[in-house]
């Protein structure tokens, strides 16, 4: 069994948030990894990403994170991330990386990702300049995670996006924001490599949990949701079915909190 504790959406400002950096410090003892969804900070400034670093400066797991819309707001994003990887903190935009937890391989892909809308209700690269420049980069993010995903390996794969995959974590958002909040582009991947575990962000009014067409469990762990420094998931292992040589068995029901 893997245990990751994942938020996203924290929005700092210039100061740190009482007791954040006490349940980082004592994070080791409920979980193996800590995932951020992005969203850390407010408007994208070195110094909200500063007190960011400070509440996790004692956090002794494994760091990983994707950027947000907001870490793009003052057009500081490079410096944002640079300053996280200086922090310890592996920024993931369309890479993946493998980890050893608890004897088994972790396998973990991250992009920002992006709006577009979902099947049924999004947009297409037809039309303005501007609406072709939109649908061409919600399509080139999910080709992103794709390439990220494919050379993959491991005992679990877990994908990280700001952007939600589906639109069931959305419900609860008005439906008219819902091409802005994530793309179906995202959750094909998903379905294609067999990933046990899809968490984002993004989505304040959203729900925790939700589900892709192909099974796959999906988290949004935004701090309005959730409403704690974290949210600590597992993941136990099934056995891999022979039909499909990329995906591991599993239901939903395989991902506790």
């Amino acid at each position: 069994m893997i245990r990751i504790a994942a938020v996203g959406d924290l929005h700092y400002g210039t100061r740190p948030n009482p007791g954040f950096q006490e349940s980082y410090a004592a994070l080791i003892q409920e979980a193996d990894v800590l995932l951020f969804a992005g969203d850390l900070t407010r408007t994208g400034r070195l110094e909200e990403i500063a007190s960011f670093l400070e509440d996790i400066r004692y956090c002794r797991l494994p760091i990983f994170a994707v950027l947000g819309n907001h870490e793009y707001q003052s057009g500081q994003e490079r410096r944002i991330a640079d300053q996280m990887e200086d922090h310890g903190v592996r920024v993931l935009e369309g890479h993946s990386v493998e980890i050893q937890v608890r004897g088994f391989c972790l396998g973990i892909a991250g992009i920002k990702g992006f709006g577009g809308g979902f099947l049924g209700a999004c947009g297409c690269e037809f039309g303005e300049p501007e609406m072709k420049l939109f649908a061409s980069h919600a399509r080139k993010q999910g080709k992103r995670l794709a390439e990220s995903l494919e050379g993959l390996k491991g005992d679990f794969k877990v994908v990280l996006t700001h952007f939600s995959p589906i639109e069931g974590t959305l419900q609860g958002e008005k439906r008219e924001l819902f091409p802005f909040l994530g793309s179906y582009h995202l959750a094909e991947p998903l379905d294609f490599f067999g990933v046990d575990l899809a968490i984002h962000g993004h989505a304040h009014r959203g729900q925790e949990q939700g589900v892709t067409s192909g099974g796959v469990p999906v988290r949004n762990v935004a701090y309005p949701v959730i409403r704690a420094p974290y949210r600590v998931y597992s993941l136990e292992p099934k056995a891999r079915p022979m039909i499909k040589k990329n995906s591991w068995a599993r239901t939903p029901e395989s991902i506790t909190s």
